[in-house]
């Protein structure tokens, strides 16, 4: 952290310098357990309760899947989401980062999250800089998904895929990277509770799956 700067806060004038601190701390080696049944993720969606992670661990069929973090390398960083349209369906009209199944076609997780994020938003690659991973996430679906954390060129031009799309937007990286704006959340799951992330922005609801990599990519990044 920089002198001064009290733990846990990421001030907007410290995020210049998030491409430097992200090159330094990910590397684009797999992560393990993406389709390994006997190595159990350390994240996911049982973060805030470690008496559910045997019950999500065995969830079948294991997903192998990749998402796209890009941090657009504007004045203010920001980060790209997309919303999922109403019909889909898994994650229906949620907040999400561009991605999706990891197919046997795809080199790596990060070259599957360009695909998808090519066939979704039409975000085309020459405007993507993969930085690294972020840990795998594992879902109540069975989904284990690599976070690829990436740099945006900023000129680039969507096209919305309307069939999986409903829309595509930016946070700031400082409001999502401030642990004040980390809420917790909690609803039913195969007769237990489990406790999530939640970060409203506006009248956007971030959450699940998508707030839970924010926060590692918090706590990979901006951690002591």
């Amino acid at each position: 952290m920089d002198a001064g700067m009290p733990v846990g806060q990421v001030p907007a004038a410290a995020a210049g310098d998030f491409f430097a601190r992200a090159r330094a701390r990910l590397t684009l080696e797999v992560p393990a357990g993406l389709s390994d049944p006997s190595v159990i993720p350390r994240h996911g969606d049982h973060d805030l309760d470690p008496t559910v992670v045997a019950a999500i661990a065995a969830v079948r069929p294991i997903r192998p899947a990749a998402v796209l973090v890009g941090i657009v390398a504007r004045a203010e960083p920001m980060v790209l989401l997309t919303q999922r349209t109403a019909h889909l369906k898994d994650h229906a009209g949620q907040i999400s980062f561009p991605g999706g199944k990891i197919d046997a076609t795809d080199q790596n997780p990060a070259a599957a999250a360009l695909r998808e994020a090519e066939e979704e938003i039409a975000l085309a690659r020459r405007f993507v800089e993969p930085i690294g991973y972020l840990d795998i996430h594992m879902t109540t679906r069975g989904y284990r998904i690599v976070p690829t954390l990436a740099r945006v060129a900023p000129d680039f031009r969507l096209q919305l895929n309307r069939a999986e799309v409903d829309d595509a937007f930016e946070v700031p990286l400082a409001f999502l990277m401030a642990p004040e704006n980390h809420q917790l959340a909690s609803r039913d799951w195969n007769g237990l509770t489990r406790t999530f992330y939640a970060m409203p922005f506006r009248e956007r609801y971030i959450w699940g799956a998508t707030a839970g990599i924010l926060r590692n990519l918090y706590e990979r990044i901006y951690a002591p």
